[in-house]
């Protein structure tokens, strides 16, 4: 690393007062306002924005196959969340579009609103549609770009259904500023869709859409008064199913650092809660400072490792970053090597004078961090608190004694590759590289032990100081558990 560049640093002052007042969502969101409108006279448009209070408004994508629930799903979140929500394909339960759109009090646009009215610009697409055309990448984020930035859609956010298709589409809608905050991935069977297609039936007065078996009216006169909806034949539901599974790869590809799947195959209001739940939870999101606790062996470096891959968070290994300022042969640094080489713990106050340098940086005053391998006791926590870098999400790993000693006394490294392997979970491919595997020291039987021992004594007092703390089961595999933590890390 050259000596002469130095990482630009965040007063902790100025990043604890822009997570207080969600400072940098409120930038990025006006950026993006910027970005879709591109007014003539930047300073005063934002000035009007600010002064309507609209900045924040959330945007919701919601992604799925025909017949999956979108075209219910997204009328119900615009009434209470003023969100934008983007639906792949209409489908056959419009409950949830309408329910969305009420609830959320947001202006619902579709694609044949788009086509309604006479502008030039409508009737090019029109002719496109009437000749059962793709509309143009270009053509489609025009009339998106021209209908959001009218007033309604400017005060009141907006229900964006069935755009993008594609990811042509979506990455076209992504330059020209149409950046969704929430992206829903609804999931089902194929023969689950085919069977919702068949029991269509809709409401003549209010246009609402039920279903014979999934979704059925409360009020008996909505009953009695439903007909026959208007569904594709099998064979078209077939072939739009199929279109639908050569794009959808790259649709999620293209939103997946905002991006949560949601299994559709269950009853409708449980879909539409966990939506709803996950549209709601994410808003104004504070910059994470998150605090991963648990024994040894139970995966908190490789789930830090996959929370920073997924929401570009900053991973902080406490016991990596000291090895890497001793490395740097700083001042610094100097004083920790002779810890590092004894094996002895490096003094508190070294500790956080590292701790305090790398999470001033800018990439995790903007971006977040997660930190793991500190503190280990009660004395270490109450620092961290008192730091000005407090933790706004501590999780404890759980995992007992006997699968942290076999996690980590039947692992060893092949020091040829470099490649780690497990006597029950990975075995050496070959005797050859099974016979020159060496066991580190820290994993031999006695240390792990003694580690274990060590953490279970301060457990406790780690708890007193993060009463609110989540605790995760780690004893299950490692997608599972990111699962949970990203689960949590929505609710908490």
């Amino acid at each position: 690393m050259d000596e002469t560049v130095k990482p630009l640093r965040v007063p902790p002052q100025i990043s604890i007062y822009a997570d207080k007042h969600n400072i940098f969502h409120l930038v990025q969101s006006m950026l993006t306002r910027l970005l879709i409108d591109q007014p003539e006279d930047p300073i005063n448009y934002l000035i009007s924005v600010l002064q309507r209070s609209s900045v924040d408004v959330p945007r919701v994508l919601l992604l799925g196959p025909p017949s999956v629930g979108k075209h219910t799903m997204d009328a119900t979140f615009c009434l209470h969340h003023d969100v934008a929500v983007m639906a792949v394909e209409p489908d056959a339960s419009d409950l949830t579009a309408r329910r969305l759109s009420a609830e959320l009090r947001a202006v619902h646009v579709t694609r044949d609103t788009l086509l309604q009215d006479q502008s030039e610009l409508s009737v090019q697409a029109r002719q496109h549609t009437l000749t059962e055309q793709e509309l143009p990448a270009e053509l489609l984020v025009t009339l998106v770009q021209r209908r959001l930035s009218e007033i309604d859609c400017f005060n009141r956010g907006w229900v964006l259904e069935g755009i993008p298709q594609t990811r042509l589409q979506a990455l076209s809608l992504q330059q020209a500023g149409v950046l969704p905050e929430h992206v829903v991935l609804l999931a089902a069977p194929d023969d689950v869709l085919l069977e919702r297609s068949r029991g269509k039936l809709v409401d003549p007065l209010t246009g609402d859409v039920y279903h014979q078996t999934f979704i059925w009216p409360d009020d008996d006169m909505v009953a009695q008064r439903l007909e026959e909806g208007h569904r594709p034949s099998e064979t078209q539901l077939l072939a739009e199913l199929q279109r639908y599974c050569c794009e959808v790869t790259g649709l999620s590809s293209a939103y997946q650092h905002v991006l949560k799947i949601i299994n559709a195959d269950q009853p409708h209001a449980d879909v539409y809660q966990q939506v709803l739940a996950f549209v709601r939870t994410r808003r104004r999101s504070r910059t994470p400072r998150i605090l991963l606790l648990g024994p040894p062996g139970s995966g908190k470096s490789h789930q830090a490792k996959l929370l920073s891959a997924k929401y570009k968070m900053v991973d902080v290994c406490c016991g990596r970053l000291l090895r890497s300022v001793a490395a740097a042969g700083s001042t610094l640094g100097e004083e920790i090597q002779p810890y590092l080489d004894d094996g002895r713990p490096v003094p508190d106050s070294l500790v956080l004078q590292v701790l305090e340098e790398r999470l001033s940086q800018l990439d995790c005053s903007c971006r977040g961090w997660i930190l793991h391998g500190f503190p280990r006791d009660l004395q270490q926590a109450r620092i961290l608190q008192e730091s000005q870098h407090q933790p706004n999400r501590v999780f404890f790993l759980e995992l007992t004694d006997d699968v942290c000693l076999e996690r980590l006394t039947l692992r060893a490294t092949d020091p040829v590759s470099g490649q780690r392997f497990h006597a029950v979970s990975r075995p050496a491919p070959t005797s050859e590289v099974q016979n020159r595997l060496k066991i580190r020291p820290e994993d031999s039987t006695h240390t792990v032990t003694h580690t274990l021992s060590q953490y279970r004594t301060h457990t406790a007092a780690l708890q007193t100081v993060y009463p609110g703390a989540g605790h995760i089961d780690a004893d299950q595999d490692p997608h599972s558990v990111f699962e949970a933590l990203e689960s949590r890390l929505t609710t908490d």
